[in-house]
Order: C-alpha cells, then structure tokens, then sequence
C-alpha cells in the first residue's frame, strides 16, 4: 500500500465469512477489499479480518496506509510475497552474513559489555535451538560466516508461509537481525524486547549524549514496525 492518502470513499465496514466458507473478507459498503494489487484479500480466520476492519474503520476524512499495519502486512503477503517466495527467503537468509548481533565494539568497555549482555544470550539460542552458529567480530570489518551456519538459517525460513515471511521480513529488516526476528517468531523474546535489543547502540548514545527529536520519531516508528509484525503474527496463527 502505497503511503500517500486518499479521500475516504465508503462509510460501512464489516468481515463475513468467504463464499466457500474457507477464510473471511472486508466488505467497504458491502464490496469486497482487494489488496492493492488487486489480488483476492481473503484472511485466514475471523479475529485477523476484524482487527484490519477496525483498522478500515478508524480512517478519518482521508486513508492513511501508514495507520493500517495490519492490512499492509496481509497485503504485503499477498501481493509481494507469494510470487516472489525464493527471492524473499534467499534476503531474509542473507541477514545471516551481517546480522546486528555479531558485529560489537572494539570499545568502550562498557558498552562491549551492554552489547554482549543482550546480544549473547540470542545467540546462544539460536545456536541450541536452531543449529544456527553465527561468528561474532568486534569492529566494522565484515566476518565470513559458515555456510552451514547460513542454510540452517534459510532451513529455518523455508518452511513458513506467506504471512509469516511477511511479519518476519518486517521483524528482521527493522531490527537487522535474522537472529531477533527468529526469536520474536518462536516467541523467545517478545517484540519489546526485540526492539530493545536492537537498539542498544542507539540507547548508549542516547544516555550518554542525548537524544534529538527526528531520531526518536524515527526509533518509536521502528518500535511500531515491530509491535505491529508480532501482533499480526499473534492474530494470523490464532
């Protein structure tokens, strides 16, 4: 969905089961939602239809697609994922070779140690819990990483559907972390904490130097992204 907003155009919003009785639909004025691809917007159970037909229903004089999360994440799914299913497996894998986590400070102490406080434990997570072994570095300079390391990642990806991989490029796109989203999505940390523990540089730099208003429109934006991607994850998988 595009950001720009359009005038409202209908008054009446409600969800009704689809014609075959497999999943639900968003009626505007008693017409069918299509996504914005024009493709058939068909949800998978009652709860995620009525949260996005809230989500309709709130829009004021105008539509803004920003507001509406939820219908740009199923949208999104749809419209972007299906057909492109290999392409968005083989992004989200390669996250893997630069993932947030393995690339701490070379100083100071401190932070290496807020940095490895948070970061760590995910890692050793993924490592148990996914056979997904990442190689940590301090400093800018890339590391390589295993490529079994690498395709136990994508092992991990492949079998999740549409609406999973949508919610999940969300997570790991906004946190740069293939690690932290993985966790959000087998629900080891929660999206809070995801947010938390991507920020971690930027919240140093905010206690030590302060923080100026464009940076945290920008950081609460993100922590929405994620909060967003958890809930309709929650909602999907009912």
């Amino acid at each position: 969905m595009a950001n720009a907003s359009i005038k409202r155009f209908y008054k009446q919003v409600a969800t009704a089961p689809a014609e075959n009785g497999e999943g639900w639909r968003i009626h505007l004025d008693g017409r069918a939602v299509k996504t914005p691809g024009k493709a058939d917007f068909v949800l998978r159970n009652q709860p995620l239809a009525e949260a996005i037909a809230a989500e309709w229903d709130a829009q004021g004089e105008h539509i803004v697609p920003s507001t509406m999360p939820i219908m740009q994440l199923a949208a999104t799914a749809i419209d972007r994922v299906a057909p492109n299913r290999a392409v968005v497996i083989a992004e989200l894998t390669g996250y893997g070779r630069s993932d947030l986590l393995c690339y701490r400070a070379q100083y100071p102490d401190d932070l290496m140690r807020k940095q490895h406080e948070h970061w760590q434990p995910l890692l050793d997570w993924a490592k148990t819990e996914l056979s997904v072994s990442l190689n940590v570095t301090h400093g800018v300079m890339p590391i390589a990483q295993e490529d079994a390391a690498l395709l136990a990642v994508q092992d991990v990806i492949e079998p999740l559907d549409d609406h999973e991989l949508a919610a999940l490029h969300t997570l790991i796109t906004v946190s740069g972390s293939v690690i932290i989203g993985l966790a959000v999505l087998h629900r080891y940390i929660d999206a809070k904490q995801a947010f938390d523990v991507s920020q971690v540089d930027e919240i140093y730099a905010i206690e030590n130097w302060g923080a100026d208003a464009e940076a945290e429109e920008k950081r609460q934006n993100l922590r929405n992204e994620i909060l967003a991607a958890r809930r309709f994850l929650d909602l999907y998988q009912g």
